[in-house]
Order: structure tokens, then sequence, then C-alpha cells
């Protein structure tokens, strides 16, 4: 069974799904090709990790569900995101909640390790530029690189941050 793992912006310009939905579903067809069953890891937060989610369903793989915190639904996910993140997980095979209490730093970036254990492959949604808040999708793919776990830039033309 093959697992890839995401790591992605929060924050995408209006019209910047169409675009990155293409690129993640020929990324993914690639990274799935001749596996015998896959799965699909995401926090599945507003943007990046949703839209991966939604991919990954739509190509016939599974969604496992990482939420960085407890009452992650009642404090990240707003009214706009409410029905799609409430779809992908009742939609998913697995769904893990990392034990932090609240939302912080340290929450999602437990996330995103708990993320790389379980993957063979990281797909990030980025446009190579480090957060400005530290963490992210920066540390996560240095923290893949330096573990050794391969990764999949996908930002394809038409992509923005909002």
């Amino acid at each position: 069974m093959r697992t890839v793992a995401v790591t992605g912006h929060m924050g995408l310009a209006e019209g910047a799904d169409a675009p990155l939905r293409d690129a993640l579903r020929d990324v993914l067809g690639e990274l799935t090709e001749g596996a015998h069953g896959w799965i699909g890891v995401s926090c599945i937060a507003p943007g990046a990790d949703s839209l991966f989610a939604e991919t990954v369903l739509a190509l016939g793989g599974e969604l496992a569900v990482v939420l960085p915190f407890r009452d992650y639904r009642g404090s990240l996910v707003d009214e706009r995101h409410r029905a799609r993140f409430d779809r992908l997980v009742e939609a998913a095979s697995d769904i893990m909640v990392m034990p932090a209490v609240e939302e912080g730093l340290a929450a999602f970036e437990a996330a995103n390790t708990e993320l790389l254990k379980r993957a063979d492959v990281l797909v990030a949604v980025w446009d190579g530029a480090p957060s400005a808040k530290g963490g992210g999708t920066a540390a996560t793919v240095a923290e893949a690189r330096e573990a050794g776990i391969p990764v999949r830039v996908v930002w394809p033309s038409g992509a923005r941050r909002g």
C-alpha cells in the first residue's frame, strides 16, 4: 500500500483551485500508478490540504485524516469550509486526533510529523517561500527531506496565494 501525504498553503487566491486540482490529479496519478491500493494523508485544512483530499477520493484512493488538536473543527474551520470539512471527515477511512488540546505551532508541527511518519512520499503544494510565522509548509518540506522522504512540489501556473 502506497501512502502519499500532503503539506501546503491554506490561503489560496480565488481561481487557484482549478489549476491546483489538475496538477494534483496528474501528480497523484504518477505517484500511485501500479500501486496495489493507496492512501492519501491530510490534515484537511482549507486550501491545499482539502483540495488534495478531494482529489485522493476522486481518484479512488483512501483518505486518512490527521487532526492537529481536539477542537480543530470548532477553532480553525470557518463557516465557509465546514460542509467541505465534514464531507471529508465522513469519507475518511482513518481519523487520528493528535493529543494537543488547543491550536498552536506545536500542535501543527506534531501533526506534520505524524503525516511524515506515515508517508512514502510528500506532495507539497508550495510556492517555495518560507512561512512568515515559522513552521508550515517550508518546515514540513525540510523535515521530509532530512528524513529522506521524497518530496514532489506542486505549484502550477495559475496557482497563487490569497
